[in-house]
């Protein structure tokens, strides 16, 4: 008998006998074939044979978990939704008629001068005039308008965060952190060699005195924030404590990057924490999810005198824009496309919140009416790994709530979930919560696992 089968062979035996139990997390593929060693392709082809007698689920980029039981009685999700399995971990809104607003713009890209124009040479971090004004028209908001000579523009918003960090923060450096975070932030400052600090959270999101108190310990060389619709717990700060982070900025001299890139959802919303601290604040934002992430551009409005420093990390890490992406941008903000699409936007998820009230509304649910996700504390004696492991038998994908969690912050990351609304159409979206709230009631007991 082969090697791999063998060890795969003691692994199921353990998954038989109790000793490893439904939801469990099996090391790392690197790690098992340390312990057992034996070469990594051999343990990726343990893992792959466990897999395939039913035993495991992978999760990208969460591991790999011993498999839930059957599923409940009754429809299975494909035949309960009329869909494929569905994906609540991706989140990118799209409302119909959106290709063809979009398609409008595009048109006059082909023209083959126009197209020349876009194509034959990289855009600058700067852009152009024109793209500058329209990026404005974008990001401005009541009681603020960024000025257009301080803004940049990189391929997506990723690039733009990770330009931001890149410039304000050292290898070696800390940037403060929500102890709940965008995961990507996480990825991110890895690969840059920057430390993250968690900087504990209230119900309008950071607390002013923590970031103050980190940076004393510390100290930290900036922070990243999001002040609007934060990711995963929805919150949005009101003016008084934005104004008051802007006096610990002042106070410490660090800089804030501030991620709007969901701001976008909340009509009348707050003066960003930007207008309150234009000297200290990196504003980030993108097109993604206004309108499509496939052709996308990400915005940078810089602090003042910062301009140089954060044009020069975008060209250095080639994170700046594509020309065609820019011109098409730079059209749709133009003729009133991304306004359209907003509106439209705004609408969709507000639906959305309603199917999440009406499904999960008996559960401790973190959400808002503006919001294209919700952060769902699962009922005891639910785990979240153990949930994930079990929506995913359903061909349900969740993303459990220690993904946003950073460091030992776990901030009830432990027993909860993030689900992301905006990706299935509604019908498919009301049969995949509906599924969920079945599931959350049965239980682990109740689903064929101990309890």
């Amino acid at each position: 008998m082969d090697e791999y089968r063998r060890i795969a062979d003691r692994v199921a035996e353990r998954i038989a006998d109790g000793r490893l139990r439904p939801g469990d997390r099996l090391p790392p593929q690197r790690a098992f074939a340390r312990r057992h060693r034996i070469a990594n392709s051999t343990a990726i082809r343990v893992y792959g044979e466990l897999a395939r007698r039913g035993l495991v689920v992978g999760e990208v980029g969460r591991g790999t978990f011993v498999r839930a039981a059957p599923p409940l009685p009754g429809p299975a999700l494909a035949e309960a939704t009329g869909d494929a399995p569905v994906d609540l971990q991706l989140n990118y809104p799209v409302v119909e008629g959106q290709s063809e607003l979009m398609a409008r713009a595009l048109a006059s890209l082909a023209r083959p001068d126009v197209l020349a124009e876009a194509t034959v040479r990289p855009a600058a971090a700067v852009g152009t005039p024109e793209a500058r004004a329209a990026a404005v028209r974008v990001l401005a908001r009541a009681g603020w308008e960024p000025d257009p000579d301080r803004v940049l523009f990189a391929g997506n918003s990723r690039q733009a965060i990770a330009a931001a960090i890149s410039a304000l923060v050292p290898p070696g450096g800390a940037l403060g952190v929500e102890a709940l975070t965008y995961p990507l932030v996480k990825t991110v400052a890895e690969r840059l060699g920057v430390r993250l600090v968690p900087i504990a959270l209230d119900a309008e999101g950071m607390r002013p005195d923590a970031l103050a108190a980190a940076h004393r310990t510390g100290p930290i060389s900036a922070v990243y924030v999001q002040p609007t619709l934060h990711n995963p717990l929805s919150m949005t700060a009101g003016s008084g404590r934005r104004a008051e982070l802007a006096g610990v900025l002042r106070e410490s001299g660090l800089f804030a990057i501030e991620d709007t890139t969901w701001a976008f959802l909340v009509p009348d919303g707050p003066a960003p924490l930007a207008a309150h601290a234009p000297e200290r604040v990196v504003l980030v934002d993108s097109l993604s999810k206004r309108l499509a992430p496939g052709l996308t551009v990400g915005h940078l409005v810089a602090p003042e005198g910062r301009v140089e420093d954060l044009a020069r990390a975008l060209r250095s890490g080639a994170w700046t824009a594509g020309g065609l992406a820019l011109a098409a941008a730079t059209r749709w903000a133009a003729d009133g496309t991304v306004a359209e699409v907003v509106g439209a936007k705004r609408v969709d998820a507000a639906a959305r919140h309603m199917l999440v009230r009406r499904h999960l509304g008996a559960y401790a649910i973190r959400t808002s009416p503006h919001a294209y996700y919700c952060w769902w504390e699962l009922p005891a004696p639910w785990r979240a790994e153990t949930f994930v492991a079990a929506a995913a038998e359903r061909g349900i994908a969740l993303t459990p709530g220690t993904a946003f969690a950073v460091g030992g912050s776990g901030h009830g990351a432990v027993d909860a979930v993030r689900l992301g609304l905006a990706s299935p159409p509604v019908r498919v979206l009301e049969g995949v919560l509906a599924r969920l709230a079945e599931l959350a009631e049965a239980g682990p007991g109740g689903n064929g696992l101990p309890a």
